[in-house]
């Protein structure tokens, strides 16, 4: 398939290279996708530590240069290795990332990033040997890159093709410093320094200069980007995004079904599908109830939390009921680390209540497979949540999610209806405790008593599709839409093979044809004079395709 559209997503992290949160797992998964339908999908990301080290022998330097930072100018190297047919590039700077963590310390990190987008746009072109038609931006490490690409670039004629695409996985988090600091590092025309471009509260916002410059916001599901323009969750960029309202739309994440797919799964003790889902998980249940010394109790429902213990995920609602969730007979595993309030509270309720709960306060890639595998209920209360990848991954593994109504997480479980017997979990609307208490009683009474529902709950999630194959379309839509190039489309038979059908088709509806006619050359001119419509049908299919 011929690729048209060219594309740099441009990240602080990617999986399966370094990865914090949702946003690694995003921008390692898109453009693999995207590469699959037509489209020249290509990731740049700084060049830190762990990844120089793991993958030395791999990658392959193209060059360097000297990046112009305030007063001073710094080395910049550029690398690349090509993993699952897809090009990652890296920014190199020991001073900036050869730490062992991602994330050092907020004041620094601006400072880090600043540099990071600046090389970004220096080393795009006839240096990478790539000259994207879009540059994709993901949160607020790279938010400014679409102001400076027009400061720098675009008004001295430079990259004037180039359009770009901001993301917000999480609008709480928006980069924001001292305006002389990043004017100086960025070098900032005083004309942009404005409070309709990119000032907020008299500090440089990187995220709302990301939302201001670009041709397109995105975010990561419907009812976030709805969300967003209200006061409660807009972080107070509301009012930018009301105002830029006709450039901002949601598109769903993906799962990335390579690793979460329970009939392939090494990480868990029985691997299984929805055939035999009743059996996979009861031994895993089993296997984790005496890993975690839990009682081995297969009647017990086994609610599970993964997730970074911040208020953010509903550990408020979940700490005033838990102890009621436990006393009701449920079981409860929390697997995750955070702010130490949350930690130390999950772990005293534990304490008392040995048998029936255990807070693991890590994060164990292999342990949490091994719960999604073997809950059978998954919690969800969160205050707000973009699009959350967790309650897609528990309907995979067959474990129901409790989900409050909220961004992505409303986006995509649908609450079980007992008079249609439709849905995939349950579902709460206000950020109630006892809501959401009331809810998780309920779904464990179908558990104990109702089977035959709880089973068609399990099935529908376990069927449902999770994949990255139609937000990625989505986003090629997207891409098509600003840059005017229309996507490639599914290679046509030829003009003659079309032919052949037609000649066919025409003595199945005259049963009384001669001979002869089967012989004439005017049997295939018309399909021949044909084909030239044939070629530009798609083309019109792909103009339809656009996003709105």
């Amino acid at each position: 398939m011929e690729k048209t559209i060219k594309v740099l997503l441009v990240s602080s992290e990617v999986s399966p290279f370094v990865k914090v949160g949702g946003l690694a797992d995003v921008v390692g998964a898109l453009p693999v996708e995207l590469n699959k339908q037509g489209v020249d999908a290509r990731v740049i990301l700084p060049l830190y530590k762990k990844v120089k080290v793991k993958y030395a022998d791999q990658l392959k330097f193209l060059g360097w240069k000297m990046v112009h930072m305030g007063w001073r100018y710094l080395y910049a190297g550029l690398f690349s290795l090509e993993q699952n047919g897809t090009v990652f590039y890296f920014v190199d700077n020991e001073y900036y990332f050869n730490f062992d963590q991602i994330y050092v310390e907020y004041v620094f990190d601006i400072e880090r990033y600043c540099f990071f987008q600046r090389a970004v746009l220096d080393f795009l072109g006839d240096f990478m040997n790539f000259e994207p038609n879009v540059l994709h931006c993901n949160d607020w490490q790279t938010g400014m890159i679409p102001m400076l690409l027009d400061a720098h670039f675009k008004k001295h004629g430079y990259h004037l093709d180039v359009q770009t695409v901001y993301t917000i996985h999480n609008l709480k988090y928006q980069g924001v410093h001292s305006t002389e600091v990043v004017k100086e590092m960025l070098d900032l025309p005083d004309e942009y320094i404005r409070e309709d471009f990119c000032i907020k509260d008299r500090a440089i916002n990187f995220m709302k200069a990301g939302i201001v410059f670009s041709n397109s916001v995105t975010t990561v599901s419907p009812t976030y980007a709805y969300e967003i323009m209200t006061d409660y969750y807009g972080e107070g960029l509301n009012w930018t995004l009301q105002k830029y309202a006709y450039k901002v739309s949601g598109i769903l994440n993906g799962m990335n079904d390579l690793e979460y797919d329970p009939s392939k799964d090494d990480k868990i003790p029985m691997k299984y599908t929805v055939k035999n889902y009743e059996k996979g998980k009861a031994v895993c249940k089993k296997s984790l109830q005496e890993q975690l010394g839990l009682d081995v109790n297969p009647g017990a429902p086994l609610c599970a939390m993964i997730s970074r213990l911040v208020d953010q995920k509903g550990l408020d609602l979940l700490l005033y009921v838990l102890e009621e969730i436990l006393y009701d007979g449920m079981q409860v595993v929390i697997l995750g680390t955070g702010d130490p309030y949350y930690e130390r509270a999950l772990v005293d309720i534990a304490n008392r209540n040995p048998g029936k709960m255990c807070a693991c306060i890590d994060f164990d890639g292999a342990l949490a497979h091994t719960i999604y595998a073997a809950s059978d209920i998954f919690l969800m209360p969160s205050i707000f949540e973009p699009c959350g990848l967790s309650q897609l991954v528990s309907m995979a593994y067959g474990s129901v999610p409790i989900v409050r109504e909220t961004g992505g997480l409303k986006d995509t479980v649908t609450p079980y209806n007992e008079f249609t017997g439709e849905g995939n979990g349950f579902s709460f609307a206000n950020i109630n405790a006892h809501e959401f208490l009331f809810v998780t009683k309920y779904a464990a009474d179908l558990y104990r008593n109702h089977k035959d529902v709880w089973n068609k709950l399990i099935e529908t999630g376990m069927k449902g599709d999770y994949s990255w194959k139609k937000s990625a379309a989505e986003y090629a839509g997207l891409f098509s839409l600003i840059t005017g190039i229309a996507l490639p489309q599914p290679e046509a038979p030829k003009a003659a093979d079309k032919a052949e059908p037609a000649a066919k088709k025409e003595p199945a509806k005259k049963p009384a044809a001669k001979k002869p006619a089967a012989k004439k050359p005017a049997a295939k001119n018309p399909a021949a004079k044909k084909a030239p419509a044939a070629k530009k049908a798609p083309a019109k299919k792909a103009e339809e395709k656009k996003p709105e």
